[in-house]
């Protein structure tokens, strides 16, 4: 489908040469190759994480044919958004990413398009770097549980795990970038090994499995009724493999430090997608095959809530076996964390380069030793643990917060990866390609792309599960979202319009060229724009 053929702008050129184009110093030390770009993409999919941490919501809400049938739904659709972004990430190869091209594809008002497309950017990424490490953290609490029946997990040791678990992200991500790589590149190989060891030891070990045909079961556990509630259901549902399969814009906030980054950019994104596709699907399919017991039994699991996929692994296979299972996934919710943290922490930096993060000054500053944005990343961190502080008042079981935490976070990031793909397909035969492109199908693939996300931010912030006992049942997700855009959005109207200007480029040639050198001599150059 896409078109490798070579455009002289961007194929011609060193990726230094190519960052100096679109305006930028080589700041960031380039040392990734096109596998660990990849790596960092399918380590935040990480089909161990998200499909697991919200496998109970696809039981809940759909059934086991959500868990199925709905994966290949989103996953296609999924496809055609990144297949839309790659498209624009060949063209411009920058840390910056989605917020950046918006500036560059925008007809008129280009500040205010990229001001919009950043903060839907920043604020999704904080909230999925929060959802993952906050997911990780319901999992301790239960694998402790496992060792120890008199131990119960409630909402304040989840937020303990919580913290000690983003602590540790924010210290693995203050290293030079080449740790982050090689724990990239490992990450990539745990995920596919260790999916491979949960598929077989779920269809081989268990002595019961349901039939085919309950993989086509559907099922509303939500409590919504009435003659549209089981398809309302089933649209909830897709939340599980919507959720999973977000984050590959690391793809794009890692080319600064990814050779190759014009092909091998847009490459690792598409390629984080279908593989993660494919190997979720078979992941779903033998979880779904491994549960245990009739009707009753599946109730009782999806009301387990977040680490309902782990309560499966050990009915599923009992003793050692399914207590290994559990860890597996751990260690890969770890990684994926570990991962996000660093592509939300190059996105800081990156718009914190172009003045538009209050105290971007601090934010944009590097770590003259390892040329890692280390202020960038305890923002990223400390971001994740405030988005998870409203989870206290959540009564009993933290799933609730979970899911808000999650809606917000995949509805603000697909917002961000829709804009720029939406402002290419206005800008029509204008846009100048980058050596990676769609050709023909750039226009039907980025209209799919566009009405997918138009659906999918309204129906993440519906009403999703019925009754309402307490107010912390609710739905914050929507409302909490809304505040945060509209203080932004506000804050645009009343100053930032008058300064925002968009992406800055840092200088000519020469005195790029001048701040290279500055940061190979150890010195790290004092920021240029005024705070506002």
């Amino acid at each position: 489908m896409a078109n490798v053929s070579k455009s002289n702008s961007t194929s011609e050129v060193s990726d230094v040469e190519r960052l100096h184009q679109l305006g930028y110093a080589q700041e960031l030390k380039r040392g990734m190759g096109s596998f660990s770009n990849f790596a960092v993409s399918f380590s935040i999919i990480s089909i161990l994480t998200g499909g697991i941490t919200t496998y109970y919501l696809g039981m809940d809400a759909g059934g086991p044919i959500v868990i199925t049938t709905g994966w290949f739904i989103v996953g296609a659709l999924t496809l055609c958004v990144g297949l839309g972004m790659a498209e624009i990430c060949s063209a411009y190869p920058t840390a910056g990413g989605l917020y950046y091209w918006s500036a560059r594809l925008a007809k008129r008002n280009k500040p205010a398009w990229s001001w919009a497309t950043g903060w839907f950017n920043l604020v999704g990424q904080v909230a999925v770097t929060a959802s993952i490490d906050y997911g990780l953290a319901t999992f301790v609490g239960f694998f402790i549980s496992l060792y120890n029946s008199g131990f119960v997990s409630n909402v304040r040791w989840t937020l303990f795990f919580y913290a000690l678990i983003l602590l540790a992200h924010g210290i693995l991500n203050t290293f030079r970038v080449q740790l982050v790589s090689t724990l990239a590149n490992i990450s990539a190989w745990w995920h596919l090994i260790g999916t491979a060891i949960i598929v077989l030891a779920l269809l081989f070990i268990p002595s019961h499995h349901q039939s085919l045909s309950f993989l086509f079961h559907h099922d509303n556990l939500t409590g919504w009724t009435g003659p549209f509630a089981g398809v309302y259901a089933f649209a909830i549902g897709l939340l599980l493999a919507q959720y999973t399969l977000t984050g590959y814009d690391a793809s794009a906030h890692m080319t600064e430090e990814t050779n190759g980054a014009s092909t091998g950019g847009p490459k690792a994104l598409v390629r984080a997608i279908y593989i993660s596709i494919i190997a979720g699907f078979i992941l779903n399919l033998a979880m779904t095959l491994a549960i245990q017991g009739g009707t009753k039994s599946y109730d009782a699991l999806a009301a387990n809530g977040t680490p309902a996929g782990g309560v499966l692994f050990v009915d599923a296979i009992s003793g050692a076996g399914g207590k290994l299972l559990v860890l597996i996934s751990m260690i890969a919710m770890f990684f994926c964390g570990l991962a996000s943290v660093t592509a939300n922490s190059r996105m800081i930096y990156a718009f914190s380069r172009d003045g538009a993060v209050p105290g971007h000054r601090l934010w944009h500053r590097l770590n003259a030793k390892t040329r890692t944005p280390v202020n960038a990343v305890w923002f990223a961190v400390i971001g994740a643990f405030i988005l998870g502080i409203p989870s206290l008042y959540q009564v009993g079981s933290a799933s609730v917060a979970f899911f808000a935490i999650v809606s917000i976070g995949t509805v603000g990031l697909y917002v961000a990866y829709v804009i720029p793909v939406f402002l290419r397909l206005r800008l029509g035969s204008d846009f100048e390609p980058g050596p990676w492109t769609l050709g023909k199908w750039s226009k039907p693939i980025g209209i799919i792309a566009v009405i997918w996300v138009v659906i999918i931010t309204i129906l993440f912030f519906a009403p999703d599960f019925y009754p309402w006992t307490t107010a912390a049942d609710i739905n914050w997700s929507g409302p909490v979202f809304i505040g945060v855009m509209a203080v932004v959005f506000i804050w645009y109207g009343v100053s930032a319009r008058k300064w925002f200007t968009g992406p800055r480029m840092q200088g000519d040639e020469a005195t790029l060229e001048e701040i290279e050198k500055e940061y190979a001599s150890g010195i790290v150059p004092e920021d240029a724009p005024e705070d506002h």
